[in-house]
């Protein structure tokens, strides 16, 4: 079945390429998103706050040098023991710190071993001061205006406990978040896809009952525009099998007529030839016979010529279309006909017309409708064709001098097979008017049946397309000139 084979080979392909089902999918996309997000976020926090907390550290150690600066300018220079003691109640009060400092005009620090050499910048109040990272320590030392010198030096041991905690706590962040994404991805994807999945059961109910029905559209968002879409394929699928059985049947219906008829005549001449009976029969009735013969024959080829043109038509309803020349068209069409004809008199006028369509089958229908009429005109009679175009439209008449179309047969004509009682002893197939009324709806065309003036049977097709755009035979002329010209009129009789 065709929507069998259809999902099938998407579900394989679907198979093939991503190898988990899509709910997962969407679940693992959305748990790696969160969590790089929160690894990123966390990266940059970290940078962030690690640089802030130095920023805060230098401030505090700037501070703290000054405070022991201010303490220590009022000492004399060779009061060793009060700068010892000075030095020491400050390392009470701040154990994570080490400090030491140095007399005005000295070079002999007391305290703690802090290195104190390196660049030094002038700060606003006079005094000189150095910032710098040494051995895993930050040393902040201040020369005061006064000459005392002052080292701090504060271990960066405790931001890095601050940050491996951040770290860590980033690292159980992301993947707590990635995890709550996923649960939450898949959460929302099953919900989410629930209408995917009743349509998934929809089609499957479709291809195991072996019938194209059509899917519940449940609500108005994507899902049901997704179903609507499915339903127009089911339709469409569904009138396409519809056609194919009845083409199918009509076919082997028409077909089975000439082929009894010329296997019964072809049995009766093998049965005498072979008995030798041959001269029990007239050479009249031999060559009525073998005509008969010669005559199913042919409408069979007529019958089976129609069948493939109507397929193939139907075969290429998505070629490329591109611009005709309608007028032309029709023209190459009478040619052919009345090459077949010669005995009938045909006349023809036709503006210029300009359509947008497929070449093949639109130079197929119009040989159709003109030996349609050309075959129900009798011998001397006169088929007329005429193309008018008007500003939107174009006008197509084709008039035959037969007997005409009852009027309760005037649509029929134009269904597959289908033949009046008063021809049915002409030879056709039935299928010439249905493959130009098929033609002529796929390129938006309308086509009537009508009783001509001399009360034969019109046929009035009403074209879409333009004028042909025409050259400027002067750089200068105007608009209005241009739009002016006209294509003179084929007619000729």
């Amino acid at each position: 079945m065709i929507l069998r084979r259809f999902t099938g080979e998407a579900a394989l392909r679907g198979q093939a390429n991503t190898g988990r089902s899509l709910p997962n999918s969407l679940a693992v996309l959305a748990g790696g998103i969160v969590a790089v997000v929160i690894l990123l976020t966390a990266l940059f926090t970290y940078r962030l706050s690690e640089t802030t907390r130095l920023t805060v550290m230098d401030d505090d150690l700037r501070t703290r040098t000054y405070g022991v600066s201010l303490q220590l300018k009022d000492l004399d220079t060779d009061d060793q023991d009060g700068f010892e003691k000075a030095l020491d109640d400050f390392s009470r009060s701040s154990p994570w710190v080490k400090v030491s400092a140095a007399p005005a005009g000295s070079n002999v620090f007391y305290g703690d071993p802090v290195p104190v050499a390196g660049p030094y910048t002038a700060t606003s109040s006079g005094d000189m001061l150095s910032q710098r990272t040494v051995a895993g320590e930050r040393v902040v030392v201040r020369r005061s205006a006064s000459g005392v010198t002052v080292a701090i030096a504060k271990p960066l041991d405790v931001l890095s406990i601050v940050s491996g905690s951040w770290g860590a706590a980033a690292l159980v962040l992301a993947g707590t978040g990635g995890l709550l994404a996923w649960i939450a991805g898949a959460v929302i994807s099953a919900v989410g896809l629930r209408p995917v999945r009743r349509l998934h059961r929809a089609i499957d109910a479709a291809n195991e009952s072996d019938q194209l029905t059509e899917l519940p559209v449940d609500g108005d968002d994507e899902f049901a525009d997704i179903t609507t879409s499915v339903n127009k394929m089911i339709a469409t699928l569904e009138d396409s099998k519809t056609r194919q059985a009845q083409l199918v049947a009509d076919a082997g219906h028409e077909l089975k007529t000439p082929l009894t008829s010329m296997r019964t005549n072809i049995e009766l001449l093998m049965m005498l030839y072979n008995s030798g009976q041959q001269d029990q029969i007239s050479e009249q009735d031999r060559k009525d016979l073998e005509r008969d013969v010669m005559a199913q024959m042919e409408e069979m080829s007529i019958l089976i010529g129609d069948l493939v043109d109507l397929t193939r038509d139907e075969a290429q309803q998505g070629a490329e279309p591109e611009d005709l020349r309608l007028d032309e068209v029709l023209e190459e069409a009478l040619d052919r006909v009345r090459r077949r004809r010669p005995d009938l008199a045909f006349q023809f006028e036709a503006d210029p017309w300009v359509i947008t369509g497929d070449r093949f089958a639109m130079g197929r229908a119009p040989i159709n409708l003109i030996d349609n009429a050309a075959k129900w005109s009798p011998q001397g009679g006169t088929v007329r064709v005429s193309l008018k175009a008007a500003k939107r439209n174009a006008v197509l008449i084709v008039d035959d001098s037969g007997p005409g179309i009852p009027e309760d047969q005037r649509e029929k004509v134009f269904e597959r097979f289908y033949r009046a009682p008063e021809s049915r002893s002409m030879p056709g197939s039935g299928l010439g008017l249905a493959i130009v009324k098929q033609v002529f709806d796929r390129h938006n065309a309308t086509i009537v049946a009508e009783e001509s003036d001399d009360g034969g049977a019109r046929f009035r097709v009403v074209f879409p397309g333009r004028p042909p755009q025409t050259d400027n035979e002067d750089a200068d002329a105007t608009a209005a000139e241009t739009q002016a010209r006209v294509i003179p009129r084929k007619s000729y009789s």
